[in-house]
């Protein structure tokens, strides 16, 4: 199953009514995220700034940087499914030029986020960002 795209995040978080809704749609797309191999559950591959614990493995191929993601937290896995259908399978230079903040703004999410949470949230973009230059 192929992971949703950005539009596609956008256009169907535009039907609920309330939060609530967003909130199970949100963890649905979590749901659909790839399994990550218990071996890269290692201490290097953890966020730090997360509430819950978050590893972040990269593999680039193909001048595409490809993103396998987890977390312990149901809610955490569905917002990582946010950030890869920004992220996951994009070049160095298209994610160093993505505009993370007007998609959050966009998903209405920060709002609606635990200040902890959010922090978290910015952490995993800030490492992506940082693998991403570092690529460049």
């Amino acid at each position: 199953m192929s992971l949703a795209t950005t539009d596609e995040i956008l256009d169907d978080l535009a039907f609920f009514d309330d939060w609530e809704e967003r909130y199970k749609y949100i963890i649905d797309l979590g749901k659909d995220l790839p399994a990550m191999d218990e071996a890269l559950r290692t201490p290097e591959r953890l966020v730090k700034g997360c509430q819950s614990n978050v590893w972040l493995d990269v593999q680039p191929a193909d001048a595409v940087l490809s993103f396998t993601v987890d977390s312990d937290a149901h809610i955490v896995r569905g917002l990582l499914a946010l950030v890869m259908a920004a992220y996951n399978g994009k070049s160095a230079a298209d994610i160093t030029a993505f505009d993370m903040d007007a998609y959050f703004q966009q998903l209405d999410l920060e709002r609606h986020l635990s200040p902890t949470r959010g922090n978290g949230l910015k952490a995993i973009v800030a490492r992506i960002q940082a693998i991403a230059k570092a690529a460049l």
